[in-house]
């Protein structure tokens, strides 16, 4: 093997402590949609297939290891803990610990644009990189040995709360859009209590839905599923962004007054009159 091309095996090593069999997966795991490369034929190449196969393989990883540690717990807390692992910005902060921003391939423009959730997503397209190039139990060692032994103690991270409406509000007010939270509907669910579903508009536009048996509650489902739109889809983030149409005032009528009311049927009686009149004059001639 050249020299030439060691240097990449070694600096996916270095960042993954996996010594690469198929170098063009994790090479591929760096490269944005911004960049624009294409192959042979023409077609993008890009990290966002490996992302969307990363991201299942690490929730599943994740649960695996939130269900073994916490054997007493029921499906909601299991769901909830998993969440708060792998949400975005431990994600991010992990991909920049790595150095993933130094080796990545990204149009400085859509960097400045999106902040580091695409550092986050990178490193999710790394584990479905080392997923197809290692396999489950190797790419799980990797999510135990980077994110959770090194970043994450797991029995905090299932004791905090997170406030993802907060969250949101202050989003929406760093980029000058507005948030709002309406009830829908309320309805009894099987065990006949009461349940509110919220939706959630950023811009005017529906970001979540959420589903409680308080308004506080479905107001945080609702937000914590727009938080998760803004970090995954791109285009979602530009149309909230987009300033609205100002649409000219229609300048309203002036209210009438009383004199002007007289004066209107003064004017109707005259012409009644009038017309009265000429109809006389027209039957006798």
């Amino acid at each position: 093997m050249t020299n030439s091309r060691k240097e990449p095996y070694l600096l996916f090593y270095r960042l993954t402590g996996i010594i690469p069999d198929n170098l063009d997966l994790y090479e591929m795991a760096m490269c944005h949609k911004s960049t624009g490369v294409k192959d042979s034929k023409g077609n993008s190449v890009n990290n966002e297939r490996l992302e969307f196969l990363g991201d299942a393989i690490l929730n599943s990883i994740v649960a695996d290891i939130v269900y073994h540690q916490f054997t007493d717990k029921e499906e909601g807390f299991l769901t909830d803990t998993r969440s708060k692992i792998v949400q975005r910005e431990s994600l991010n902060k992990l991909a920049i610990e790595l150095g993933i921003p130094k080796i990545m391939q990204l149009s400085s423009k859509n960097g400045a644009l999106h902040g580091n959730n695409v550092f986050g997503n990178a490193f999710e397209a790394l584990i479905g990189a080392i997923y197809l190039d290692q396999g489950y139990e190797r790419c799980k060692q990797f999510i135990e040995s980077k994110l959770i032994a090194s970043c994450i103690d797991v029995n905090k991270m299932a004791q905090k709360e997170v406030n993802f409406k907060s969250r949101l509000i202050e989003w929406g007010q760093s980029n000058k859009v507005p948030v709002e939270f309406e009830v829908i509907e309320t309805f009894h669910d099987r065990r006949h209590e009461l349940t509110f579903q919220t939706h959630v508009l950023i811009n005017g536009l529906v970001g979540g839905l959420g589903v409680g048996h308080s308004k506080k509650e479905s107001h945080q489902n609702a937000a914590k599923m727009a938080m998760k739109k803004l970090q995954e889809d791109e285009d979602f983030i530009e149309q909230v962004l987009q300033p609205k149409p100002e649409f000219p005032e229609i300048e309203e009528e002036p209210e009438l007054t009383t004199e002007d009311t007289e004066s209107i049927e003064i004017q109707e009686t005259t012409v009644q009159e009038e017309t009265t009149e000429q109809t006389k004059e027209t039957i006798e001639n």
